[in-house]
């Protein structure tokens, strides 16, 4: 089965060229989005892709109606190889249904390969970065080194209690005991203030 899929762009909001072009090219069913490019959901796409079976066709217009970044156009249209399903797009003339058309199934696979190594080359890049500059990956701590240091001062008055130190910094206990561990203070800071004085 040959289905089509169209979406308008915010610049041109009537899409009867593509459904048009669509219907010149043998398609059978036609999924047609309505909202723009804007919107992040693509419900009728996402429908498109979910009704394709083993040796359907998605026929779109242009690559751009179909995905708004390379690296979007690569996951569906490998997404499709991997499914046996067939790929065409009329104004670019790509056409994987062809006889030579499986070869831009191996291209996008590799630019597939190619952008993920790219993303994880950056990211290795940018946590050996941070590490130099004294910074670790993960969620920034939610007390920050003058704050631990604060509430351990504030507790080595025996008269004051963890519950309200950890109210004062607004964090759980569960966090002012984690942050005094990670910063190697102690976790009892009265009672090992009264141990210094008492010897």
């Amino acid at each position: 089965m040959i289905i089509g899929y169209a979406r308008v762009s915010t610049q041109d909001q009537n899409p009867q060229l593509q459904l048009d072009a669509l219907a010149a090219g043998g398609c059978e069913q036609v999924f047609e989005e309505k909202a723009t490019g804007t919107y992040r959901e693509r419900p009728e796409l996402n429908a498109c892709l979910r009704s394709l079976r083993t040796g359907d066709t998605l026929v779109v217009w242009k690559l751009d109606r179909l995905a708004r970044s390379m690296k979007d156009l690569v996951e569906i249209v490998h997404d499709l190889e991997k499914r046996g399903v067939g790929f065409r797009s009329l104004t670019d003339a790509i056409d994987t249904t062809s006889p030579g058309g499986k070869f831009v199934f191996h291209v996008f696979g590799a630019l597939a390969e190619f952008e993920h190594g790219l993303i994880r080359e950056r990211t290795i890049a940018g946590l050996a970065a941070a590490r130099a500059r004294g910074r670790r990956g993960g969620r920034k701590p939610k007390l920050s080194k003058g704050d631990v240091r604060k509430a351990a001062a504030m507790l080595r008055d025996p008269l004051v209690t963890k519950t309200e130190v950890a109210e004062h910094f607004g964090v759980s206990r569960v966090t002012l005991n984690g942050s005094l561990a990670r910063e190697g203070y102690p976790c009892n800071p009265a009672a090992t203030a009264t141990a210094g004085e008492v010897q």
